[in-house]
């Protein structure tokens, strides 16, 4: 049930998304909980969205991405009569910035649900940074409900780790 409700909001806003940027839009995916299918009755759901043209500065893109939020805001409402405390937990890059690498990214391997990828652009950066992992014998440690990455386990003193 708790994943068949969080799925409602995705698809509102997976089309609130597409609507919103139109041809601007690069790639849209969801990932944390909702993404790995595990949420719960307060997960965030985590959002990366890559488009064209956008503001500079974050703070822009946000206050444009509010007026997605406002059209998703009855679903969420909707949704309290479950007990489901959600909200939206957008991150919005440039394709340049997006190609420029991010941390988000290593977890986005294994969690990330990709909704709209115009020319596979999201796929590839994950697929490429998936082999670069491999390459470097990289683990993803699980404690608990908590994780870090080791990204490089043989890591010889004055040795770089490149990306």
């Amino acid at each position: 049930m708790l994943r068949d409700k969080y799925g409602l909001i995705v698809e509102n806003l997976t089309a609130e998304i597409k609507n919103f940027y139109g041809d601007r839009l690069v790639s849209f995916a969801v990932f944390g909980s909702v993404g790995r299918g595990t949420p719960n009755y307060d997960s965030d759901i985590d959002i990366l969205i890559i488009a064209d043209n956008l503001s500079d500065g974050r703070m822009k893109r946000v206050s444009e991405f509010n007026h997605i939020e406002g059209n998703i805001e009855p679903v969420i409402e909707s949704l309290k009569q479950y007990n489901i405390n959600t909200r939206l937990s957008p991150v919005i890059k440039s394709r340049e910035e997006a190609l420029f690498g991010s941390p988000l990214f290593l977890d986005m391997i294994s969690d990330a649900v990709v909704l709209y990828d115009s020319d596979s652009f999201l796929r590839d950066i994950l697929s490429s940074l998936k082999i670069k992992l491999e390459k470097l014998g990289s683990k993803k440690i699980i404690r608990g409900n908590a994780f870090f990455w080791d990204l490089k386990p043989d890591l010889k003193q004055g040795e770089d780790i490149v990306l």
